[in-house]
């Protein structure tokens, strides 16, 4: 058995880019920001805030909802499929490229929001839910007991 999915939390960091095509199919691409916060070890050494950059990439029903709903800065879950493609550049040179397929695109917030935000929130949908029609499960293996490490 084999499973790629793909949760992401974070911030856009650009508009969207839309592009039609002739047979009426829409594709969304923009990039998505998440950070693990940094942390000052036992000994003092301090460890720096990473942001990691990822290139999601909406098809569908879903470009809809990202054209007219998602802008910079907008807090998203993205669920999706990790993708790698690639192409050879203008110099010949053999070039790799990671996306991330989105079938699920949520907005997320923190709770904490600057005061001039409620502006944006309030034009943002009632249903902030949109996702592809997802294919029966298999059923779940058991799972141990354990704990995990996450926090939520």
């Amino acid at each position: 058995m084999s499973l790629n999915k793909v949760i992401l939390i974070g911030n856009v960091g650009r508009d969207p880019e839309v592009r039609y095509f002739d047979n009426n199919v829409a594709v969304a691409n923009f990039p998505l920001a998440t950070s693990e916060r940094g942390y000052t070890l036992a000994n003092g050494t301090v460890i720096p805030e990473r942001t990691e950059w990822h290139n999601i990439v909406v098809r569908r029903d879903l470009v809809q909802f990202v054209e007219k709903w998602v802008k910079k800065g907008s807090g998203l879950y993205v669920e999706g499929k990790i993708r790698t493609r690639t192409y050879d550049d203008a110099q010949g040179i053999k070039r790799y490229v990671t996306e991330i397929y989105a079938d699920r695109v949520e907005f997320y917030s923190t709770g904490s929001r600057p005061a001039d935000s409620t502006q944006q929130s309030q034009q943002q949908p009632a249903a902030t839910t949109y996702a592809q029609p997802a294919k029966p499960a298999a059923p779940a293996a058991s799972e141990p007991d354990e704990p995990d490490d996450l926090p939520f």
